[in-house]
């Protein structure tokens, strides 16, 4: 007998319906899957088997044919144990389905030997796409049920935890509540980070620059000697930046559930991812990859932050591949068979000490450094990857003065409460593109339009230009930069006064 059943995998970052077609016939026992298996789901008969005998049903002894269609995508994971076992009793009676009652519907979950349903990776994406394709009831176990409650309305979601239960429940014997939808919660409003921007002492100027970085989604480069502040003024960047919308946290808790993490103790992303990868990681570990590719770190800050400390002891080759999600805000990786498109919208943070010993330059400890070893130190960073800097920030090493203060300095709130304003601003501009969230990601069409400058102002920016060599690019982001001081300061219009703001931030590049 045959059956059909609606599974799922996930494919880049989206979902794909898979049917699961199980056929139970007369013959030697054999259990065969086809349809481009992968070696997970190839192993789904042995865990199947020994969980369709310890839940007390009878596995039959015949020949056991399972095909995923369609057949020319490559099925990867474990989550196609489940459908694969209700296929299985389904095709020899053992269950009797109320098809009446559950006309489209599909079922995702990994197995135990005992029977068990285990979570599987990428369930968000699954019931996005689900539901995208019309399927109004999705199974799926009970551990991403945290996980699943993202999910808009649309589709009911039945969180389960044995193979008896989703047998019953299939059967109509049993009826099971489906979780309830999120949907307009405001799930980041009042997060507690635990750190706070009040920490930091001194650097005014750099958490002005920071502020600024933060109302429009700029980069950042920091240059200072070991001490100065520039990792604890990086870890203090997220709490100043907006609350994250239902639509972020959507589409960031998908990145996380492909990838199988966590971004804190929540499945839910519900605040600013924060990425601090080490200086060893590789191409593929930074961008993504591998041979069926999965999201790197820069997808894993998508939305969020990437710190990279100590920027010239990573690869050269690895730090050339951030070009591509600089300017795209996304990742393509191309493989013999496929291209899959990861997003990679970020705000980049990068550190570095001016020499490898760290004091060159400083006026009270000495460096030990040649100006050979200083040039090829700072070598390691190329003038392209510097170029989509926003912007370039000295920190300079603080004083006792400045360390013993105990003056009071501003809150995170008090400065997020500024930097909300000035995205309200944004927001209300952008809002017939889609695609823009944020004055950083302005394209030349959009800067000529919202950045018109009047006539001393276009003589200050063509001065800079010419004296500083700065490229086209440059021009560009000065602009843009000008542009977010302008929405802070509340002015419609950029004054002189701003655009001076602006290129100061690009003089250290």
């Amino acid at each position: 007998m045959l059956s059909k059943i609606t599974g799922c995998t996930v494919i880049g970052i989206h979902g794909w319906l898979i049917e699961v077609e199980v056929d139970v016939a007369l013959g030697l026992p054999v259990f065969a899957t086809v349809g481009l298996p992968d070696s997970a789901v190839r192993e789904s008969r042995d865990r199947v088997k020994a969980a369709i005998k310890n839940c007390g049903y009878e596995f039959p002894s015949r020949k056991i044919t399972v095909n995923l269609a369609p057949a020319d995508i490559k099925k990867e994971g474990s989550g196609f144990d489940l459908p694969i076992a209700i296929g299985i009793l389904e095709a020899t009676e053992t269950l009797v389905m109320d098809r009446s009652r559950h006309k489209t519907f599909c079922i995702i979950g990994e197995l135990s030997l005992d029977g068990g349903v285990r979570r599987v990776n990428g369930v968000l994406p699954m019931i996005l796409a689900a539901r995208e394709q019309g399927v109004s009831k999705i199974i799926v176990p009970l551990e991403n049920m945290e996980e699943a409650r993202v999910s808009p309305s649309g589709i009911d979601v039945i969180p389960v935890s044995t193979l008896p239960e989703v047998v019953e429940y299939l059967a109509g014997l049993v009826d099971i509540s489906p979780i309830p939808p999120l949907s307009g919660t405001p799930l980041a409003e009042n997060v507690e980070y635990g750190i706070d921007f009040s920490d930091i002492k001194g650097q005014k100027h750099v958490k002005r620059a920071l502020e600024i970085a933060a109302s429009g989604g700029h980069n950042v480069f920091l240059k200072g000697p070991p001490g100065s502040g520039k990792t604890m003024l990086a870890k203090r960047f997220p709490t100043i930046l907006p609350d994250m919308s239902l639509d972020e946290i959507l589409e960031t808790t998908k990145i996380y559930s492909i990838a199988g993490k966590k971004a804190g103790e929540s499945l839910l992303c519900t605040t600013r991812p924060f990425r601090a990868p080490h200086h060893s990681i590789s191409d593929a570990g930074l961008i993504g990859g591998g041979t069926s590719p999965r999201p790197g770190e820069v997808s894993l800050a998508h939305n969020g932050v990437l710190f990279l400390d100590e920027l010239p002891e990573f690869k050269k080759n690895v730090l050339e591949l951030l070009r591509q999600p600089l300017e795209e805000g996304t990742v393509t990786i191309v493989r013999a068979k496929m291209a899959l498109t990861f997003p990679a919208r970020f705000s980049l943070l990068a550190a570095m000490n001016p020499c490898p010993c760290g004091f060159y330059g400083d006026s009270k400890n000495r460096c030990n450094c040649t100006s050979v070893q200083v040039r090829k130190y700072e070598s390691k960073i190329s003038g392209p990857l510097l170029d989509r800097i926003d912007i370039h920030l000295e920190v300079p090493a603080l004083n006792y003065n400045e360390i013993s203060s105990n003056e009071q300095t501003e809150t995170s709130l008090q400065v997020k409460a500024r930097v909300d304003i000035a995205r309200t601003i944004q927001k209300q501009r952008f809002a017939d593109w889609p695609a823009v969230y944020c004055n950083s990601q302005m394209d030349s069409r959009q800067v000529e339009q919202f950045c018109k400058t009047d006539a001393a102002s276009s003589a200050l920016l063509e001065k800079s230009v010419d004296r500083l060599g700065l490229s086209a690019r440059a021009y560009h982001r000065i602009l843009k930069i000008a542009r977010t001081i302008a929405d802070m300061d509340g002015r419609e219009s950029i004054g002189t006064s701003h655009i001076a703001e602006a290129i100061q931030y690009r003089r250290l590049a």
